[in-house]
């Protein structure tokens, strides 16, 4: 097993070189057909396997067409890693779509739509 640093570490190294890959190496269309960002990388403890979370911007079918060129391209990016990063075993990739930042909207605009009802029933109990 390895230790915490060491799997942030790997993790860190998988996050930047998959970045860069999206930005420059991966040739598949569909992948440039939302914007696509990595925003977190999950290493298991024996470092084979690398849940690479995704942020991908667009409409639902523009997500759904870049995750599929993400898939198709999981062979590439394997192999790319091992070239990049010097590691015994090439850990296994698996793209995962990350909403969070979706649901941070989302809770944002309830708080703002909150406030705002908050402040204009404030106002109306000034008036009268």
């Amino acid at each position: 097993m390895a230790t915490d640093r060491r799997m942030a570490r790997v993790a860190e190294s998988i996050r930047r070189e998959v970045s860069l890959m999206l930005l420059n190496g991966i040739k598949d269309d569909r992948v440039g057909t939302g914007m696509v960002s990595v925003t977190d990388v999950d290493v298991s403890g024996d470092l084979q396997h690398a849940k690479i979370f995704v942020s991908i911007y667009g409409d639902e079918e523009a997500k759904a067409e870049t995750m599929a060129g993400l898939k198709s391209a999981t062979g590439y990016v394997r192999s790319e890693l091992g070239r990049r990063i010097r590691l015994r075993r090439t850990p296994e990739v698996i793209f995962v779509e990350d909403r969070s930042l979706e649901r941070g909207d989302k809770v944002l605009g309830l708080i703002n739509r909150l406030s705002q009802e908050r402040n204009d029933d404030e106002d109306v109990s000034a008036e009268s």
